[in-house]
Protein backbone atom coordinates (compact mmCIF):
# COMPACT_ATOMS: atom_id res chain seq x y z
CA UNK A 1 0.00 0.00 0.00
CA UNK A 2 2.72 2.45 0.96
CA UNK A 3 4.18 1.78 -2.34
CA UNK A 4 1.39 2.10 -4.35
CA UNK A 5 0.59 5.66 -2.67
CA UNK A 6 4.23 6.73 -3.49
CA UNK A 7 3.31 6.10 -7.48
CA UNK A 8 0.13 8.06 -6.68
CA UNK A 9 1.67 10.96 -9.32
CA UNK A 10 1.39 8.78 -11.80
CA UNK A 11 -2.36 8.54 -12.05
CA UNK A 12 -2.19 12.77 -12.14
CA UNK A 13 -4.57 13.52 -15.48
CA UNK A 14 -4.26 17.08 -15.76
CA UNK A 15 -2.48 20.17 -15.01
CA UNK A 16 -3.65 21.94 -11.54
CA UNK A 17 -4.45 25.59 -11.35
CA UNK A 18 -2.75 27.40 -8.56
CA UNK A 19 -2.29 30.83 -7.43
CA UNK A 20 -0.15 32.18 -10.04
CA UNK A 21 -2.19 30.09 -12.80
CA UNK A 22 -3.65 32.36 -15.77
CA UNK A 23 -7.30 32.02 -16.11
CA UNK A 24 -6.95 31.09 -19.68
CA UNK A 25 -3.90 30.87 -21.99
CA UNK A 26 -4.78 33.56 -24.79
CA UNK A 27 -4.00 36.45 -22.03
CA UNK A 28 -2.39 39.32 -22.84
CA UNK A 29 -2.78 40.74 -19.70
CA UNK A 30 -1.25 38.06 -17.19
CA UNK A 31 -0.14 39.15 -13.98
CA UNK A 32 3.09 39.80 -12.99
CA UNK A 33 3.63 36.92 -11.26
CA UNK A 34 2.13 34.41 -13.54
CA UNK A 35 4.79 36.22 -15.88
CA UNK A 36 7.42 35.52 -13.62
CA UNK A 37 6.69 32.01 -12.66
CA UNK A 38 6.69 31.31 -16.78
CA UNK A 39 9.92 32.51 -16.93
CA UNK A 40 11.11 30.58 -14.22
CA UNK A 41 10.28 27.56 -15.39
CA UNK A 42 11.10 27.75 -18.78
CA UNK A 43 14.39 28.74 -17.56
CA UNK A 44 14.56 25.29 -14.93
CA UNK A 45 13.38 23.48 -18.33
CA UNK A 46 15.96 25.34 -20.12
CA UNK A 47 19.03 24.10 -17.84
CA UNK A 48 17.73 20.51 -18.04
CA UNK A 49 17.76 20.65 -21.27
CA UNK A 50 21.19 21.73 -21.20
CA UNK A 51 22.41 18.92 -18.64
CA UNK A 52 20.93 16.57 -20.68
CA UNK A 53 23.35 17.56 -24.05
CA UNK A 54 26.41 17.96 -21.80
CA UNK A 55 25.59 14.67 -20.25
CA UNK A 56 26.09 13.28 -23.93
CA UNK A 57 24.59 9.87 -23.18
CA UNK A 58 21.72 10.12 -26.06
CA UNK A 59 20.12 12.83 -28.06
CA UNK A 60 16.31 13.72 -27.59
CA UNK A 61 13.88 11.68 -28.86
CA UNK A 62 12.43 14.29 -31.35
CA UNK A 63 15.96 15.47 -32.45
CA UNK A 64 16.36 11.25 -33.43
CA UNK A 65 13.05 11.74 -35.49
CA UNK A 66 14.16 15.09 -36.78
CA UNK A 67 17.69 12.77 -37.77
CA UNK A 68 15.47 10.08 -39.36
CA UNK A 69 13.38 12.70 -41.26
CA UNK A 70 16.17 14.50 -42.20
CA UNK A 71 17.91 11.55 -43.88
CA UNK A 72 14.46 10.24 -45.38
CA UNK A 73 14.03 13.70 -46.79
CA UNK A 74 17.74 15.29 -47.74
CA UNK A 75 16.34 18.30 -45.34
CA UNK A 76 18.99 19.33 -42.78
CA UNK A 77 18.68 18.77 -39.08
CA UNK A 78 17.52 22.36 -38.76
CA UNK A 79 14.70 22.37 -41.06
CA UNK A 80 13.92 18.74 -40.00
CA UNK A 81 13.42 20.13 -36.26
CA UNK A 82 11.27 23.23 -37.79
CA UNK A 83 8.81 21.29 -39.92
CA UNK A 84 8.37 18.58 -36.62
CA UNK A 85 7.57 21.40 -34.72
CA UNK A 86 4.70 22.74 -37.50
CA UNK A 87 3.44 19.35 -37.57
CA UNK A 88 3.17 19.27 -34.06
CA UNK A 89 1.19 22.66 -33.88
CA UNK A 90 -0.98 21.94 -36.60
CA UNK A 91 -2.08 18.75 -34.60
CA UNK A 92 -2.95 21.43 -32.08
CA UNK A 93 -6.22 21.99 -34.30
CA UNK A 94 -8.14 18.92 -33.18
CA UNK A 95 -6.97 18.59 -30.09
CA UNK A 96 -8.17 22.08 -29.29
CA UNK A 97 -5.10 23.56 -27.76
CA UNK A 98 -4.57 27.53 -27.47
CA UNK A 99 -1.61 29.21 -27.63
CA UNK A 100 -0.32 31.90 -26.13
CA UNK A 101 2.60 34.00 -24.85
CA UNK A 102 4.20 31.13 -23.16
CA UNK A 103 3.91 29.31 -26.87
CA UNK A 104 6.26 31.84 -28.04
CA UNK A 105 8.43 32.36 -25.02
CA UNK A 106 9.47 28.71 -24.83
CA UNK A 107 11.05 29.20 -27.99
CA UNK A 108 12.96 32.07 -27.03
CA UNK A 109 14.21 31.19 -23.10
CA UNK A 110 14.91 27.90 -23.35
CA UNK A 111 17.21 28.66 -26.51
CA UNK A 112 18.75 31.43 -24.32
CA UNK A 113 19.45 29.33 -22.07
CA UNK A 114 21.33 26.94 -24.04
CA UNK A 115 22.73 29.64 -25.69
CA UNK A 116 24.96 30.90 -22.59
CA UNK A 117 24.39 28.06 -20.19
CA UNK A 118 25.64 24.84 -21.85
CA UNK A 119 29.25 26.03 -21.76
CA UNK A 120 29.64 26.38 -18.16
CA UNK A 121 28.23 22.68 -17.57
CA UNK A 122 31.33 20.17 -17.84
CA UNK A 123 30.69 17.58 -19.16
CA UNK A 124 32.20 14.14 -17.15
CA UNK A 125 34.32 11.49 -18.53
CA UNK A 126 33.12 8.80 -16.59
CA UNK A 127 29.42 7.05 -17.96
CA UNK A 128 28.41 6.16 -14.91
CA UNK A 129 28.63 10.25 -14.21
CA UNK A 130 27.19 10.85 -17.66
CA UNK A 131 23.93 8.84 -16.44
CA UNK A 132 23.73 10.81 -13.42
CA UNK A 133 24.02 13.59 -15.48
CA UNK A 134 21.50 12.82 -17.66
CA UNK A 135 18.62 11.14 -14.97
CA UNK A 136 19.40 14.79 -12.91
CA UNK A 137 18.59 16.56 -16.27
CA UNK A 138 15.53 14.49 -17.05
CA UNK A 139 14.15 15.81 -13.20
CA UNK A 140 15.12 19.70 -14.00
CA UNK A 141 13.09 19.10 -16.97
CA UNK A 142 10.45 17.88 -15.39
CA UNK A 143 10.27 20.11 -13.15
CA UNK A 144 10.68 23.35 -15.46
CA UNK A 145 7.75 21.49 -17.28
CA UNK A 146 5.44 21.57 -14.07
CA UNK A 147 6.52 25.29 -13.30
CA UNK A 148 5.59 26.91 -16.55
CA UNK A 149 2.80 24.52 -17.64
CA UNK A 150 0.59 25.61 -14.21
CA UNK A 151 1.35 29.16 -15.21
CA UNK A 152 -0.99 28.31 -18.09
CA UNK A 153 0.26 31.27 -20.61
CA UNK A 154 0.32 28.53 -23.04
CA UNK A 155 2.40 25.33 -23.70
CA UNK A 156 5.51 24.57 -26.25
CA UNK A 157 4.37 22.55 -28.88
CA UNK A 158 5.06 19.23 -27.77
CA UNK A 159 3.97 20.04 -24.11
CA UNK A 160 0.92 21.18 -26.10
CA UNK A 161 0.67 17.79 -28.14
CA UNK A 162 0.65 16.27 -24.22
CA UNK A 163 -1.99 17.85 -22.55
CA UNK A 164 -4.37 18.03 -25.61
CA UNK A 165 -4.22 14.08 -25.98
CA UNK A 166 -4.63 14.07 -22.08
CA UNK A 167 -7.82 16.04 -22.16
CA UNK A 168 -9.14 14.10 -24.80
CA UNK A 169 -8.36 10.72 -23.93
CA UNK A 170 -8.24 11.16 -19.88
CA UNK A 171 -5.21 9.09 -19.80
CA UNK A 172 -2.50 10.25 -16.83
CA UNK A 173 0.23 12.60 -18.40
CA UNK A 174 3.01 10.35 -17.58
CA UNK A 175 1.75 7.54 -20.04
CA UNK A 176 0.42 10.04 -22.54
CA UNK A 177 4.09 12.10 -22.60
CA UNK A 178 6.09 8.89 -22.61
CA UNK A 179 4.21 7.40 -24.97
CA UNK A 180 4.42 10.63 -27.25
CA UNK A 181 8.50 10.24 -26.75
CA UNK A 182 8.62 6.55 -27.20
CA UNK A 183 6.89 7.04 -30.57
CA UNK A 184 9.14 9.71 -31.76
CA UNK A 185 12.48 7.48 -30.31
CA UNK A 186 10.51 4.55 -32.79
CA UNK A 187 9.79 6.68 -35.62
CA UNK A 188 12.82 8.30 -35.86
CA UNK A 189 15.39 5.70 -35.32
CA UNK A 190 13.29 3.54 -38.13
CA UNK A 191 13.64 6.46 -40.29
CA UNK A 192 17.49 6.43 -39.33
CA UNK A 193 17.99 8.59 -36.77
CA UNK A 194 20.48 7.20 -33.64
CA UNK A 195 19.66 6.18 -30.34
CA UNK A 196 21.53 6.54 -26.87
CA UNK A 197 21.02 5.45 -23.25
CA UNK A 198 20.31 8.67 -22.78
CA UNK A 199 17.57 8.89 -25.31
CA UNK A 200 15.78 5.68 -24.19
CA UNK A 201 15.87 6.99 -20.38
CA UNK A 202 14.50 10.54 -21.60
CA UNK A 203 11.26 8.91 -23.31
CA UNK A 204 11.05 6.85 -20.46
CA UNK A 205 11.34 8.76 -17.58
CA UNK A 206 10.07 12.31 -18.40
CA UNK A 207 6.50 11.60 -18.17
CA UNK A 208 6.99 10.52 -15.01
CA UNK A 209 9.10 13.29 -14.25
CA UNK A 210 6.49 15.78 -15.46
CA UNK A 211 4.07 13.80 -13.81
CA UNK A 212 5.46 14.23 -10.63
CA UNK A 213 6.40 18.06 -11.11
CA UNK A 214 2.95 18.48 -11.09
CA UNK A 215 1.96 16.50 -7.87
CA UNK A 216 4.24 17.92 -6.27
CA UNK A 217 3.67 21.65 -6.87
CA UNK A 218 0.40 21.09 -6.62
CA UNK A 219 0.74 19.28 -2.99
CA UNK A 220 3.21 22.09 -1.77
CA UNK A 221 0.98 25.10 -3.13
CA UNK A 222 -2.74 23.61 -2.78
CA UNK A 223 -4.89 23.94 -5.79
CA UNK A 224 -7.44 22.02 -7.94
CA UNK A 225 -6.40 19.80 -10.49
CA UNK A 226 -8.10 20.38 -13.83
CA UNK A 227 -8.46 18.55 -16.72
CA UNK A 228 -11.14 19.67 -18.29
CA UNK A 229 -10.98 21.19 -22.47
CA UNK A 230 -9.65 24.88 -22.52
CA UNK A 231 -12.13 26.36 -24.62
Amino acid sequence: MKILSSLSFLSVKGVPSLSWSSPKPLNLRPDLITVILLVLGLTIFGLGEALLIAAGTGVSPWTVLAQGVSQQAGWSIGLSTFMISITVLILWWPLKQVPGIGTILNAIIIALVLEFLLPWIPTPDAYIFKVLLTLSGILVTGLGSGIYLIANLGPGPRDGLMTGLQQQTNFPIAWIRSGIELTAVIAGWTLGGVVGLGTLLFALLIGPSVAGSLFLLNKVFGGKEKSEKVA
